[in-house]
């Protein structure tokens, strides 16, 4: 049997790398939504390189089934999110925040398509993608994964939801009563 851990190490600490160049002007910022939205990253990185091994195991077991449907149905969350901001929202100039990605300094409230529903579409993304790598291999370690990534997103988008605020006012207030931060009408 193949000992996995010092290629799962060096695959982490690689696409650690990655993430930390990634999100270098978010670590800067301690506020920003993007300093907690790194460790989400990192947990699910972690989620991803621990139960690599295991990705197979089981494929017809219920735990892979659901794990599957939440991997499936995460990038079509993320996509549907990604398109709304560029049709609706528009990338600003007026936006300076280095912190922000260029497709999240949006000029226009997007409160169209997927965001009629939840606040937070490539967070639930994230959310979906951490929970279906979780169900390839459960475990007391995993579980601890999926719980820290599941709370970096939450603190993550509360911290957007002050920065939308903060760039939106009152709109964006009105916004936040009529939809689910994750999941549509529940969450």
């Amino acid at each position: 049997m193949m000992n996995w851990l010092p290629l799962q190490i060096s695959v982490f600490i690689l696409m650690s790398g990655v993430l930390t160049f990634l999100s270098r002007k978010s670590l800067r910022s301690r506020t920003s939504h993007g300093f907690t939205r790194f460790f989400a990253w990192e947990a699910i990185l972690a989620l991803l390189v621990w139960n690599a091994p295991v990705w197979h195991d089981n494929m017809f077991s219920i735990r892979q089934l659901a794990s599957w449907a939440l991997l499936f149905t995460s990038p079509v969350v993320a996509i549907s999110g990604l398109r709304a901001l560029q049709a609706v929202g528009k990338t600003s100039e007026l936006r300076q925040d280095d912190a922000l990605f260029g497709f999240e300094r949006t000029g226009r409230l997007v409160t169209t398509s997927i965001f009629g529903f939840i606040r937070h579409p490539m967070y639930s993304a994230l959310i979906l993608l951490a929970w279906g790598i979780y169900l390839k291999g459960v475990n007391p370690w995993t579980t601890v994964l999926v719980v820290l990534a599941s709370l970096a997103m939450w603190f993550t988008a509360r911290r957007d939801e002050a920065e939308c605020m903060a760039y939106f006012g009152e709109a964006y207030g009105d916004y936040m009563k009529t939809t689910k931060r994750f999941v549509p009408y529940l969450l």
